[in-house]
């Protein structure tokens, strides 16, 4: 599995969490599924605030997961609060008094810190400087071309 996969995959599970948490803040009564399931029905302002909250944040981890799966990473160590939040999601959604917020949102939880754990584990990568690229002068840049296609240059001119 490679670790662009694994975002995707990460991106899509949250992806269903966000728009789970932002039906809430719409008034969804879907409470006894969210936030140990104290609510049925429809969360009230506050919770719904925590709802709000939650989707921002799951929308920065996506952008998180899929920065570190790019071919240039920036931020190399915020993949791991990504992978931290999600393991303590899946400890919160094991404990839950509610069955059925276990049932749905504990294999979507693990996905998630799988799959983030996938790309945290991958190499480092360094950021590509495009400054430097930029200024390589043509005589340099051959120099990096291999044999056969510096001659095929040639007999193009």
């Amino acid at each position: 599995m490679t670790h662009a996969f694994s975002a995707n995959v990460f991106t899509g599970a949250t992806s269903v969490v966000i728009a789970f948490q932002l039906a809430l803040v719409a008034g969804a009564p879907w409470g006894a599924v969210t936030q140990g399931g104290r609510v049925a029905g429809t969360l009230p302002a506050g919770a719904r605030a925590v709802a709000l909250l939650s989707a921002a944040v799951l929308a920065g981890f996506i952008m998180i997961v899929r920065a570190r799966a790019a071919p240039a990473t920036r931020f190399p160590r915020a993949i791991w609060g990504v992978v931290i939040y999600c393991v303590l999601g899946m400890v919160a959604n094991a404990a839950t008094p509610s069955d059925a917020e276990r049932a749905i949102w504990l294999p979507v939880v693990t996905v998630m810190c799988l799959t983030s754990w996938h790309v945290a584990r991958q190499p480092r990568r360094a950021a590509v400087n495009t400054e430097r690229l930029r200024t390589i002068g043509d005589s340099e840049a051959d120099e990096t071309l291999p044999t056969d296609r510096r001659s095929a240059g040639a007999r193009e001119q």
